[in-house]
């Protein structure tokens, strides 16, 4: 069983930055992707980005040129960069693994960001 704890979460005025960090407690066997999702109170989870195995990344348009992720293998840990923080991006943010062939999910407990002034 995999645990993953989020970290970096609060808030931030319009253009600010902020990085969220997810630890998982255990080496990923089997690993197909590292990503996070943001969800707003009422409404689904949404894909916000994602960081394969092989380091492929993909984002949502909606962050394109403002998030970046990246994943440290040796501490078991993947990172969210956000630049230019929208109003728009507040939520809260889920870490989420994906492993073996049978594609089992993982998710943290989630992280809360704001963005207002």
């Amino acid at each position: 069983q995999v645990q993953l704890v989020e970290s970096g979460g609060g808030s931030v005025q319009p253009g600010g930055s902020l990085r969220l960090s997810c630890e998982a407690s255990t080496k990923i066997v089997g690993l197909n992707a590292m990503g996070w999702y943001r969800q707003v109170s009422g409404k689904e989870r949404d894909w916000v980005a994602s960081i394969t195995r092989l380091g492929k990344t993909n984002y949502a348009e909606s962050v394109k040129g403002r998030f970046t992720i990246s994943r440290d293998s040796a501490k078991n840990t993947v990172y969210l960069q956000m630049n230019n923080l929208e109003p728009e991006d507040t939520g809260v943010y889920y870490c989420n693994v994906n492993q073996g062939l049978a594609q089992i999910d993982y998710w943290g407990k989630g992280t809360l960001v704001t963005v207002s002034s």
